[in-house]
């Protein structure tokens, strides 16, 4: 990991920084675990002291993904906090322990992270910290939610518009909702991404079957808002001999993964989709390195990382058209209408017979995205709001 600074930046004071909210480091469970790891190392890495608070409990897709929890993690204190596993309950009761123990320790920034979690804002301010917030994405919309769910969400985002020094934001959506709800004025910093290694297929292969641009790529959490259901639905509706492959694990969402089978089972599917469950290391890299499209028909998103990863592996890249997908593809990828299923089969078909279309979009995929996206730069504005 290579830092970019100059002495100016190695002159400022080192401030003693916690993050929390997060599920645990490190981890992929999800955007946020990706993010909190890249700030928090690059932040160590540039001199300042950070500890990260890691809920306690297992893996949300499965305890056969639970790793040892560690106590230093590339020069960053790890501490573990007291958690009720529980679903609706495990992010709030973990971020209200690390809020308490953040508030008696001489940190200089306390640095929240996600909607929920920021109900406990208040906690550091008392004693006189300074506090920031990430609002990942605007979850008191997910499906996932019951109405106590959404109700603790919607208390944290308050809490965060009413207690935090500053609000950071991925998409201009979120700032200008928070501008419009609150009237409150937010700071737009988006995620990065930093130019990956391609693999050749060998372990997808011997798993799955799957070979260099055999397959069509959905890679994310199975939860409804990410809309893999569109893209089942979609697919058998194209002329194809490709695969499809649904990538991911569960989050407090197993009942949607029993949805998203029977489905395939009922348009009988079941020879040509493939789910992986949760992936990470080579087996992840394999995926996004060979797929021939990558698809996020999401109808909710905060930043997805997932689509810079992808385009940064030179995808050619197919979302919705929210806000959140588009003004990161800009003209570089494709997009359809939120929802509609027979746009996106059109869109897969025409995609399916011009492969031209397809190529010409991963040989500008990477190069943009990584020179769009940059995590020092990420860092170095973030570091400035701490100061």
């Amino acid at each position: 990991m290579q830092i970019s600074t100059n002495s100016d930046e190695l002159n400022k004071r080192r401030l003693k920084i916690a993050m929390l909210g997060h599920k645990r480091m490190p981890s992929r469970e999800g955007g946020v675990e990706i993010v909190v790891e890249e700030l928090s190392t690059r932040m160590v890495a540039l001199g300042h002291e950070v500890t990260v608070y890691n809920r306690r409990g297992g893996h949300v897709s499965g305890d056969k993904y639970t790793q040892d929890q560690v106590d230093i993690y590339k020069g960053v204190r790890i501490i573990s906090v007291s958690t009720f596993d529980k679903k609706g309950v495990a992010a709030i009761t973990a971020s209200f322990s690390a809020a308490v123990r953040a508030m008696k320790s001489d940190y200089d920034v306390v640095h929240f992270h996600a909607e929920g979690p920021c109900m406990w804002c208040f906690l550091p301010k008392l004693a006189h910290k300074k506090v920031i917030a990430t609002i990942h994405g605007l979850d008191h919309k997910r499906a996932k939610w019951g109405f106590f769910g959404k109700i603790s969400i919607l208390m944290g985002e308050r809490g965060a518009v009413k207690h935090a020094d500053e609000i950071i934001v991925l998409s201009r959506g979120v700032q200008k909702y928070f501008k419009d709800t609150y009237n409150k004025e937010t700071v737009l910093i988006p995620n990065g991404i930093t130019r990956p290694e391609k693999r050749e297929a060998s372990d997808i292969t011997e798993k799955w079957g799957l070979k260099k641009d055999e397959y069509i790529l959905f890679l994310g959490r199975l939860v409804p808002e990410k809309g893999a259901h569109y893209l089942i639905k979609a697919y058998r509706q194209i002329q194809t001999d490709k695969k499809l492959v649904i990538a991911g694990g569960v989050s407090d969402s197993l009942e949607y993964l029993k949805e998203l089978k029977a489905l395939v089972d009922n348009l009988k599917l079941n020879d040509r989709v493939v789910f992986t469950d949760f992936v990470f290391g080579d087996v992840l890299s394999e995926l996004y390195s060979n797929a021939y499209i990558y698809v996020l028909p999401s109808d909710l998103e905060g930043m997805p990382l997932s689509l810079l990863e992808a385009m940064s592996y030179g995808n050619c890249c197919v979302t919705s058209d929210i806000e959140e997908c588009t003004s990161v593809i800009e003209d570089k990828g494709y997009s359809f209408a939120k929802g509609n299923v027979p746009e996106l089969a059109a869109l897969l078909n025409r995609l399916n017979s011009n492969p031209e279309s397809v190529y010409e979009k991963k040989a500008q995929a990477a190069d943009y995205i990584v020179n769009k996206y940059n995590w020092d730069d990420v860092v170095r504005r973030t570091l400035e709001l701490y100061e």
